[in-house]
């Protein structure tokens, strides 16, 4: 059934959609359910194909969100009631071509909102959105890592959800308590190769609710093998497994766990002035724009837009493992290379007070370069966020399961921050890291804590012209160039010296 095409641009500014919570929290005066061609364009943001390079033999496509290694495992499903140019079922999104694929025809919300124990949000949407992960389309390049990718790329996929819900004026919620097992039976996934992790819904409509859960069968649909073979790893399905909930009760019990709320810190305004939006500012076009940096150039960034995309990225996020959407489970650390009147050094931001806190000034810029694996991008980048987490205590309240939260909500306010940061017309990218090292590093203020997630932040360097790209030189990379990861690094890069050592490491 291919999606309706033709959507118009939202009207509220792009650096407000991102940092928009009040419009996400579900209004009780009137109903706001997404029709068929909002909904599409929804999809389309989040996870479609927003553009084609082309070049001599071939082409790539780009989707509208990051991915690791750009394999993009994270699938979508659509479970809703009976919508305007779209009935009631479940379908699979085909990003590919556009269109949905309906696997059952019916109403099979109430299945949802048994899974998520009553969850008032999913109870109250006309549709929801199923966020899954296909492990070994993931794992074949990255191994067991593989299962910190599904939260890493499904988080920024859920922030363009988010951003471009919010210019739509829709309610939506980032639900991770559910029975596990429930929710994939309902888009009859086999476990051992693809996986549940997130469910948003989308819209208000209580009065569509519906009464009863449906019966269902699994499907026993047929599927087109993704390798000749496949290499278990069994360590991605202990995990999920460990930190999987197995009924409504013990949902419901974990949704009452929830970590305590820090201080509320003096409000802020979501965008600084003297930064001024681009001439078209929408969220769409953001998102048409966005890609991932290959290279920085020199050229500092000034303190305004670095303040700027920090308080549009953390404004909060209605997750429901948070006693507040301006509560978070993981906090940004920095190290700031070329910020115009910051000077250089190691911070952390501290979201309550809008401020940055001094942790060691200096250049680290050969640190920077280590800590993401000796790429060149982490070195050149302006400046590097790491987001780390108290995984004790998330684990602690939340049990494993908050493993997965914290995983993803790093994720997803690093995604505000690539949305916000091409939004300024800057560059991001996304790396991965020496873990310990990177605690090390910032260490005293971050013993004890984990890293979550790493984005590097700066201006983009232009290819010159006439200079071959990757895809014009050969294919694949060049040979004993290092792995790429989610903003990928297009080739051979220099080594850094480190506390550690040199070369290439992980």
């Amino acid at each position: 059934m291919p999606l309706p095409t033709g959507w118009l641009s939202s009207r509220m500014p792009a650096l407000d959609a991102i940092a928009a919570i009040a419009a996400i929290e579900a209004p009780r005066d009137r109903a706001r359910v997404a029709d068929a061609r909002v909904l599409a364009k929804l999809l389309h943001y989040s996870a479609g194909i927003t553009r084609t390079l082309r070049f001599n033999g071939g082409a790539m496509e780009f989707r509208a969100a990051a991915c690791t290694g750009a394999l993009y495992h994270i699938e979508l499903y659509i479970v809703c009631g009976d919508l305007p140019g779209l009935e009631a079922g479940v379908y699979q999104v085909g990003v590919h071509d556009a269109s949905l694929r309906r696997l059952r025809a019916g109403d099979y919300r109430a299945a949802l909102i048994e899974a998520t124990a009553g969850e008032q949000a999913v109870a109250d949407a006309a549709a929801v959105i199923v966020y899954t992960t296909t492990f070994w389309r993931n794992a074949w390049k990255y191994q067991s890592r593989a299962y910190r990718h599904a939260f890493w790329d499904s988080g920024t996929i859920l922030a363009n959800t988010l951003a471009v819900a919010a210019s739509e004026g829709l309610p939506v919620r980032v639900v991770t308590g559910f029975v596990d097992t429930s929710v994939n039976r309902l888009i009859d996934v086999d476990t051992n190769h693809e996986a549940a992790v997130a469910l948003v819904p989308v819209g208000y409509d209580p009065g569509q609710r519906p009464s009863s859960v449906s019966a269902f069968e699994p499907l026993g649909l047929e599927t087109v093998p993704l390798s000749y073979h496949e290499i278990d790893y069994p360590l991605i399905r202990r995990m999920h497994q460990a930190s999987s909930l197995e009924s409504s009760e013990e949902v419901s019990d974990w949704r009452g766990a929830r970590p305590g709320a820090a201080p509320e810190g003096k409000p802020a305004p979501a965008v600084m002035a003297g930064v001024m939006e681009p001439e078209d500012g929408s969220i769409e076009t953001v998102i048409r724009r966005r890609g991932s940096s290959r290279r920085f150039s020199a050229t500092p960034i000034s303190a305004e837009a670095l303040t700027t995309v920090l308080e549009t990225a953390t404004h909060g996020i209605p997750g429901d493992y948070l006693d507040r959407p301006s509560d978070s489970l993981a906090e940004p650390y920095l190290i700031v290379n070329r910020v115009d009147g910051v000077a250089p050094g190691a911070y952390r931001y501290d979201r309550g007070r809008r401020e940055l806190e001094l942790l060691r000034s200096g250049s680290f810029i050969e640190e920077a370069g280590y800590l993401d694996l000796g790429q060149a991008l982490g070195a050149d980048a302006a400046v590097d966020v790491y987001f780390l987490a108290d995984l004790d205590t998330v684990v602690g309240s939340l049990g494993n399961r908050g493993y997965r939260a914290a995983q993803l909500d790093a994720a997803i306010t690093a995604g505000k921050m690539y949305l916000a940061a091409y939004a300024l017309e800057l560059g991001a990218t996304g790396l991965t890291f020496f873990d310990d090292d990177v605690i090390e590093f910032f260490s005293p203020r971050a013993r004890g804590l984990s890293v979550m997630f790493l984005l590097a932040l700066g201006v983009p360097a232009r290819r010159r012209a006439g200079a071959p790209n990757q895809m014009e030189r050969g294919r694949g990379r060049p040979r004993g160039a290092p792995q790429c990861h989610v903003g990928g690094c297009g080739g051979r890069r220099r080594a850094y010296e480190g506390a550690r050592g040199s070369g290439w490491r992980g």
